[in-house]
């Protein structure tokens, strides 16, 4: 069985909204095959994104940036689970141990989201993460339609894995 990890950060009702609906499109019925793992970025360590095939991860804008908590995710795990860095701060081509792996991102904020995706998108092309579904960005309180979205970003990445 192949393991999708959803590592967020959801202080709020708005992205614990979209953190639910994540995981219940990651848990689709007709997704068979998958077992979805779910931790709060702050509890995520190296051997939870080592033993995981694939990932969702969810944060908020805060300030231009990613929260700290999922940056304190790739910090204290990026060499762990094999980041490099080429002289220009590519990907280099030595990066293993997750290359390849597909990724979804969420991102809620309250007047913009576009530092907080730059800066994630960054690490994960660092890491050599393959994007498998578009970023979700959510301004304010998330809509109908916004948590359906989530709903589908879950379910997409869980069904690439699950092919």
């Amino acid at each position: 069985m192949v393991r999708l990890l959803v590592v967020h950060h959801s202080p709020t009702r708005s992205l614990a909204a979209l953190t639910d609906q994540v995981v219940a499109g990651a848990n689709d019925p007709e997704i068979t095959g998958v077992d979805v793992v779910v931790r709060a970025a702050l509890d995520t360590i190296a051997d939870d994104l080592l033993a995981a095939d694939g990932y969702v991860l969810g944060t908020s804008a805060n300030f231009g940036y990613m929260s700290g908590a999922l940056k304190h995710v790739f910090d204290s795990t990026f060499l762990q689970i094999g980041g490099a860095l080429d002289p220009s701060g590519g990907a280099d081509d030595s990066a293993g141990a997750t290359v390849g792996r597909p990724f979804g991102l969420y991102v809620h904020g309250r007047y913009d989201t576009v530092g907080a995706v730059r800066s994630v998108l960054a690490i994960t092309g660092a890491l050599g993460w393959k994007q498998g579904y578009d970023v979700l960005e959510v301004l304010g309180d998330p809509g109908a339609e916004d948590l359906e979205a989530a709903y589908l970003l879950g379910g997409t990445i869980a069904a690439l894995l699950g092919a």
